[in-house]
């Protein structure tokens, strides 16, 4: 029988047991910082009914979605009526409005689970990937200090993964429509076509920007481009950046609206403990997506601006417009954890170092002793320990090879003669040394030396 090349299907990841331990603790960092801010866990289906998924207008992203059909279906020519979902967002607004009168509002939901798009796949954009979301969802209206609280998550989980310096940069959407107002956009699709460039300011440069602003779907003169770009470029404090809006003369009632939103905001998070370096009051901060209203959100890493936004989002109106009558505003940011995780174990700033959690290796000196192997580990398991026994009877250098490979740290030793004497051998193998203790102290040593500690 001809043997079928083991490998993995275009633009989906996977990791060795190694990486996958230091993602599954970059997992729970997410989680545990979520839940500390009151979040809920919701999961919901990894399909959904197609005509259920893609009633948003989705444009380009429903060309990516992946339909579902079982071989049974496609032999007797049905046409598929589920599809996979491709953002965590959709089915978030199919489920508060299918569970609508059985949540509490405002309903605080965190959702941690794969996504799928059919989209060519490319570095650092695969077509299977988690995406870690939070959003506060609220029941006609939802305050702006939800708004502030979703910076102070982002500050506390990036500073937990250890990474360097970043910044959460803020920005208003009706702020933005409403300066693109004074400086004379005043219709819908004008303004459109200038936030679609003014979001390129970062990855094309003004002069390029400035050159498309001149162009007849925007329209502006050359004078009044120089000074929207001065406006949304400069570099200022964030104190500076709010006076500098503050003191501008005729400003559109939806400008100074959003002013006071940005304002209330950013007063929010300093006070939530967000240092003033961590955060950037950023007027060219768009985010793609249409259905932001109000507060948006893109992250960076300083010293690393090529790897882009780390964690975006923002402040929508309406979630669940599609599903129900009733107006659900909410607020939330997504962390896409497949890719900033391979980034960042890359660039070696989140280190995979040990291929197991095993904190215990019990080693087989003597096959007849297997079940006081065996009693020992679930004594130490029963004191919160993770215990490994040796089972194959292989000579014990190769069992402590096992154990540096994996990166286990200590190793019991108890053979016929240490059984006799109620002893046995605790191997510190990080350190290369060795102890001698009674049996009857080996928990209270190991707990000592802060093993089973998260």
């Amino acid at each position: 029988m001809a043997l079928t090349t083991p490998r993995l299907p275009p633009g989906t990841v996977e990791w060795l047991p190694k990486e996958q331990l230091a993602f599954q603790k970059f997992l729970r960092t997410i989680q545990n910082t979520y839940e500390s801010f009151g979040f809920v866990p919701v999961e919901t289906p990894v399909f959904e009914l197609k005509d259920v998924l893609l009633t948003k207008e989705g444009g380009e992203t429903e060309k990516q979605v992946y339909l579902v059909q079982s071989t049974g279906g496609r032999a007797q020519g049905h046409e598929p009526d589920l599809a996979m979902r491709f953002d965590l967002t959709v089915p978030l607004a199919r489920y508060v409005a299918q569970h609508e009168h059985e949540l509490n509002f405002p309903f605080r939901r965190y959702q941690m689970q794969k996504v799928y798009r059919g989209e060519r796949p490319q570095r650092g954009r695969e077509r299977e990937f988690y995406q870690c979301d939070i959003d506060v969802i609220g029941k006609d209206e939802l305050a702006l200090g939800y708004d502030a609280e979703l910076p102070a998550i982002i500050y506390r989980i990036f500073t937990a993964l250890g990474l360097p310096r970043f910044q959460i940069q803020i920005n208003n959407r009706k702020l933005l429509k409403g300066l693109l107002e004074k400086f004379g956009l005043d219709t819908p699709e004008r303004q459109t076509a200038a936030l679609h460039e003014i979001d390129r300011l970062d990855k094309i440069g003004a002069e390029k920007v400035k050159a498309a602003l001149l162009e007849p779907e925007v329209g502006l003169t050359e004078d009044t481009a120089i000074a929207l770009l001065q406006l949304m470029n400069s570099v200022r404090s964030n104190e500076e950046t709010l006076g500098s809006l503050a003191g501008l003369n005729n400003a559109p009632a939806l400008l100074t609206e959003g002013l006071g939103e940005l304002r209330k905001v950013y007063d929010g998070v300093r006070a939530l403990g967000v240092p003033d370096e961590a955060v950037r009051l950023n007027l060219s901060t768009v985010r793609g997506l249409d259905y932001y209203t109000g507060t948006v959100y893109e992250t960076l890493l300083v010293d690393d601006p090529a790897l882009g936004s780390i964690c975006s989002g923002g402040r929508y109106e309406n979630l669940a417009g599609h599903y129900t009558k009733s107006k659900l505003p909410g607020v939330g940011i997504s962390i896409g954890a497949t890719r900033l995780f391979g980034q960042l174990l890359e660039r070696g700033i989140i280190k995979a170092e040990r291929a197991s959690r095993t904190d215990v290796l019990i080693v087989q000196l003597d096959t007849a002793l297997l079940p006081d192997y065996f009693a020992l580990a679930s004594e130490l398991r029963s004191a919160g320990l993770n215990v490994e026994v040796y089972v194959d009877a292989h000579k014990m250098g190769k069992q402590l090879k096992y154990a540096d490979r994996a990166g286990i740290p200590y190793a019991v030793i108890m053979g016929s003669d240490e059984k006799a004497k109620g002893t046995i051998t605790l191997k510190h193998l990080l350190k290369t040394e060795q102890e001698e203790l009674p049996l009857s102290q080996l928990t209270a040593r190991l707990q000592a030396l802060g093993v089973g500690l998260p």
